[in-house]
C-alpha cells in the first residue's frame, strides 16, 4: 500500500522529535491474538469479566489459571507482526522515544522494544499474593494450579484485573511522557479503557501532533490531527519508509 502523509508529519520525522507510541489490542490482533470482544469474549462459556477479577481468583484460582494457561499457550504460537517491528525501529531512530502499551502479551518485547511502559502488566509475569514477589515465568502448563511461590503463597498472573488500579507510578510516567512529547501515535486502540484512554487528549492539550492508526476511527480520532485507516502492519512500515527517506 502507499500511505500519503502530511507535510507536517513528515517534518516531525526527525531524530530530535519526542515520540510516544500508544498501542492497544488491535496491533496484536493482526498477529492472531484474540481481542476478547464479541464472540471472542467467551472461554468455556465464561466472559473475560468473570475471570479477570480479584474476586474470581479468590473464589476459584485454578479456573482463572486454566484460562491464563490457555492464553499463554496461544501466545507461544503467534509472532510479532510488521507493526510491532516498525515500532521497534521507531525506538532506534528517535532519541526521545517511549512505547506505552495496554497489551499484556509480550509481543513488543519479542519484537525488540526496550523503552516501554506496560500499563496493564505482563501475562508472563507472576506475583505472589502473600509476599508480593514478582518474576518472569514463561511456563505454559504448570504442574500445579495455582502455582506456588517459594514462601508458600499462591502465584497470580502479573496483569491488571478489572477493578484494580494500574501499577504504581506507571500511569504517572505515561502522563508525563504524553505531556512532553511532540508526536503521539495512537495505534490499534479503541481508546475506551480508562485511565489509559486519557493519554491522546493529554498529549493534544500539551501541543503534540496526534496521529491515529487503526482499522476504524476510535474515540481517539476526535483528538487526532491525522488519521490512517488500515492495519498497523501496513501503515506503520509505510511511515517508517518516509522516516528513512528523511535520514
Amino acid at each position: 500500500m502507499s500511505t500519503q502523509i502530511s507535510y507536517k508529519l513528515k517534518s516531525l520525522l526527525i531524530p530530535e522529535t519526542k515520540v510516544l507510541v500508544f498501542t492497544g489490542a488491535g496491533i496484536s490482533a493482526e498477529s492472531g491474538v484474540p481481542t476478547f470482544r464479541g464472540e471472542e469474549g467467551l472461554w468455556k462459556k465464561f466472559r473475560v469479566q468473570e475471570l479477570a477479577t480479584p474476586e474470581a481468583f479468590q473464589a476459584n484460582p485454578r479456573l482463572v489459571w486454566e484460562w491464563y494457561s490457555w492464553r499463554r499457550g496461544q501466545l507461544v504460537e503467534v509472532k510479532p507482526n510488521p507493526g510491532h517491528y516498525a515500532v521497534c525501529e521507531f525506538e532506534k531512530y528517535f532519541v526521545d522515544f517511549i512505547l506505552v502499551t495496554q497489551n499484556v502479551d509480550g509481543l513488543h518485547d519479542r519484537a525488540g522494544n526496550h523503552k516501554l511502559l506496560k500499563l496493564h502488566g505482563d501475562i508472563w509475569e507472576t506475583r505472589c499474593v502473600h509476599c508480593g514477589n514478582t518474576c518472569m515465568d514463561f511456563t505454559v502448563s504448570f504442574n500445579r494450579l495455582p502455582p506456588v511461590c517459594a514462601c508458600g503463597g499462591a502465584l497470580r498472573p502479573g496483569v491488571v484485573w478489572f477493578g484494580e488500579a494500574l501499577p504504581a507510578g506507571i500511569f504517572d510516567q505515561a502522563v508525563q511522557k504524553a505531556e512532553a512529547c511532540n508526536l503521539f501515535f495512537s495505534v490499534g486502540t479503541s481508546a475506551e479503557v480508562y485511565p489509559a484512554a486519557y493519554l491522546p487528549s493529554i498529549a493534544k492539550e500539551h501541543g503534540a501532533y496526534v496521529v491515529e492508526v487503526n482499522i476504524e476511527r476510535s474515540a481517539a480520532a476526535s483528538y487526532a490531527d491525522e488519521v490512517f485507516l488500515g492495519k498497523s502492519g501496513e501503515v506503520l512500515p509505510e511511515i517508517l519508509r518516509h522516516l528513512r527517506d528523511q535520514a
